[in-house]
Formats: structure tokens, C-alpha cells, sequence
């Protein structure tokens, strides 16, 4: 992993027959940032260098962004950019947007109440709430920790191929989470359990597969009355296989290089994401975000004892960097908790000091969204929110 990626966040031609929306150099006004400041003093977010982190939009590497700082230390909205590129308005403040791997705090959070119900034991092996799932091919047992934290071993699992193009072409059909965890536990363990961190989706399915079981409800359904409700997160929700993203929301594209030497901009908004889950099958704002990230800090979702594991890394591992549900880096004096989320046509990145002196939460109309790459937008957000 780059030292990109840990300061936050951190092609192929497309031999399909697509719609474009626009070609990427297609002039296209943008708006000016809008904002609103309530901060004096040193100790508040950078209004100036906010505001020149997101001008310009749209641009080669973006087309929207829509950015929350908050905390303690004083307050900071803005958006730039626009809602969708053939009409050219301004981009909506409040969209939803999917916000993938950020799904991964929700998910946690879930099971961190489980355990505090006593339903869930952290230290217990997998095996005991999904008998048989793992198979004999892993010698020694995975425990609901090792899920959390990124240590079990379990590999990745199979999609519906590593390419846009491949990608793209099955946009509308559905991968169950049973299939993507059977293609992962066929491959066999990376690791033994605990001895390395490797950061995978595929922990955070069978957290998803392993809620259901205890709870005997739908992983949507509880992760939606144990977090995003107590959360107060009224615009959040889980698509399933819908493809759509429900209410106000703006356009994502995806560049891709044509056989000519070309590139344009397909509009990537409609996309069944149903494989991804628990790990990342979300949709929210960055109100909503905000709101979660607060919510859990203060210990009004996970009681104090179980909130400790959001804040602990794995002892042992070196150069670990995950906790449960969380990653952590240091920027500007302070430490941040904070997770982040890639899919086509956005990426998202909700982050706090854990005293919620600083609050940032951001979406970025990603036109090359890459979990391991961040988005030049979005470092420039990061470096000016986190002054």
C-alpha cells in the first residue's frame, strides 16, 4: 500500500457499445464553490484553502465534490461542480451517492452492539456462528476480531472480472455474497490467522453472513436499527440489487480510453453493487456520514468497552494501520480515525479525531475511482481539512 493511500483515501478500452455522456474535455461551466464558515481563530478548518481545493469543477479528475468539515473546532460546507454534465447545474450539496468501502464502519458497528449484547464473542472462531463455512483447508481458526481488523487470511473473492469493461458489461447482473465468499474460501488461506494485515472486502461479507445468522434478520434490516437509526442517518440506505440510487442524487462517470486514442466519460450512476455488500454497498450523504462518525465517537451506538476495538490495532503486526472498521494516520498535529470508499463514479471518506475536534467527511465525483489511488481532488481536500 502507497504512502498515498495512508494519508486518506485515501485502462482498458471499452469494446462496448455504451452511451457517453460527455466527451472528458467537453467544456462545461463550472459552479462556483458554495460554503458556509463558523470558525475564528487558529484552531478552525482553512476556508481559503477549502475552497481552492475544490474550484474548477469539473475537471479531468472529477466532476462534483461535496465536502463536511466539522467538530469542536468550528464548521466549514462546500460543493463544486456539477449534478450531471449535459445539463451543466450545479452539483446537489445533499446527494446520495454510494459510498462503498465506508459501508465497513456500519458493518463493524453492528457487530461490536452484537457483542456488547453478548451475542457475539470477538475472540470466538467464525466456525462457531457459520459451521462449516471456512472448510478444512483452514488448519486454524479464523475469529470474529481477526474479520474486523483485516488479519483472518481469508483471500479475496472472485467478481465479475478486474476490468471496467468486464465490470461494466455486467453492471445490472447481481453476485451474491455467498458466491464471492465460496470463491475466496476455495482459494484457501493467504496467511495464518493474525500473523499479517491484509485489507479485503471479503472480511466484511462474511461479518455480513455472520450478523444474519445470529440475528435470523437480513443484514440490512440490522445493521439499519443498531446504527443507522441511533445514528440518525435519514438519508442512508442499503440498495440490495436495485441499481438505482434513490432520491436526489448526482451523475457518476467512469474515463475510458477508446480504441482512437480518445477518452470520454460513461455515466456509471446506475450500477448493481449487491456483491459488495456489507463491505461496501451503501448509499448515504455526507450529512448522514457525519452523523455516524459522531454518534459512534460520543458512544451513543457501541457502548465504551466495544468502541475500544475502533481505536486498537492488532498487536504484533508490523505496519498495521486497521482497526475495526477504521484506519489511522496522523496530519496535522492530530490523529484521525477515519475509513474511506471507492466505486465507479465516486469516491467518499468520512474521518475524526476522536475527541471530534476535527470532523471531515467528503465525496468526490471520481471520474478513475481506485481504492488504492486516491483522487487528486480528494488529496487536496484532505491537506487543506486537515491543517
Amino acid at each position: 500500500m502507497s504512502p498515498r493511500r495512508r494519508t486518506l483515501v485515501a485502462t482498458a478500452a471499452l469494446a462496448l457499445a455504451v452511451t457517453v455522456a460527455a466527451p472528458a474535455t467537453a467544456a462545461v461551466a463550472a459552479p462556483a464553490p458554495q460554503s458556509l464558515t463558523a470558525a475564528r481563530g487558529t484552531s478552525g478548518p482553512d476556508a481559503a484553502a477549502l475552497r481552492a481545493a475544490i474550484a474548477g469543477l469539473p475537471d479531468e479528475d472529477a466532476t462534483a465534490a461535496l465536502v463536511r468539515v466539522g467538530g469542536t473546532g468550528g464548521r466549514w460546507r462546500g460543493s463544486s461542480g456539477v449534478h450531471d454534465l449535459a445539463s451543466g447545474r450545479a452539483a446537489d450539496p445533499d446527494a446520495r451517492f454510494r459510498a462503498g468501502s465506508t459501508t465497513k464502519v456500519v458493518t463493524a458497528a453492528t457487530v461490536l452492539r452484537l457483542a456488547a449484547q453478548g451475542r457475539v464473542d470477538l475472540g470466538a472462531p467464525v466456525e462457531r456462528y457459520l459451521p462449516g463455512l471456512l472448510g478444512p483447508a483452514f488448519h486454524e481458526p479464523v475469529t470474529v476480531r481477526q474479520l474486523l481488523n483485516h488479519t483472518s487470511g481469508v483471500q479475496a473473492g472472485d467478481g465479475f472480472g478486474d476490468s471496467f469493461a468486464e465490470q461494466y458489461a455486467h453492471r445490472f447482473d447481481t453476485l451474491t455474497p455467498a458466491q464471492v465468499v465460496a470463491s475466496a474460501v476455495a482459494k484457501g488461506p493467504e496467511f495464518g490467522p493474525g500473523k499479517r494485515q491484509h485489507y479485503l472486502n471479503v472480511n466484511y461479507t462474511i461479518l455480513g453472513m455472520l450478523i444474519e445468522k445470529v440475528t435470523g434478520r437480513p443484514y440490512a434490516e440490522e445493521a439499519t436499527r443498531l446504527v443507522l437509526r441511533p445514528a440518525g442517518m435519514r438519508d442512508t440506505y442499503f440498495p440490495g440489487t436495485d441499481p438505482r440510487i434513490r432520491g436526489p442524487h448526482n451523475h457518476g462517470y467512469q474515463k475510458v480510453r477508446q480504441p482512437d486514442g480518445t477518452t470520454t466519460l460513461v455515466d456509471v450512476t446506475q450500477w448493481n453493487q449487491a456483491d459488495r455488500w456489507a463491505a461496501g454497498d451503501m448509499i448515504s450523504t455526507t450529512a448522514d456520514l457525519e452523523r455516524l462518525i459522531t454518534a459512534l465517537f460520543r458512544g451513543r451506538i457501541v457502548p465504551g468497552r466495544q468502541l475500544e476495538e475502533m481505536f486498537t490495532l492488532p498487536a504484533g503486526i508490523d505496519g498495521a494501520t486497521y482497526s475495526a472498521g477504521l484506519q489511522t494516520y496522523t496530519a496535522g498535529g492530530r490523529t484521525y480515525w477515519f475509513k474511506t470508499g471507492a466505486r465507479y463514479g465516486y469516491s467518499s471518506a468520512v474521518a475524526a479525531t476522536r475527541d471530534l475536534s476535527r470532523v471531515v467527511v467528503y465525496c468526490v465525483g471520481d471520474t478513475d475511482a481506485k481504492d488504492d489511488d486516491p483522487n487528486p481532488v480528494a488529496e487536496r481536500i484532505v491537506a487543506a481539512a486537515t491543517r
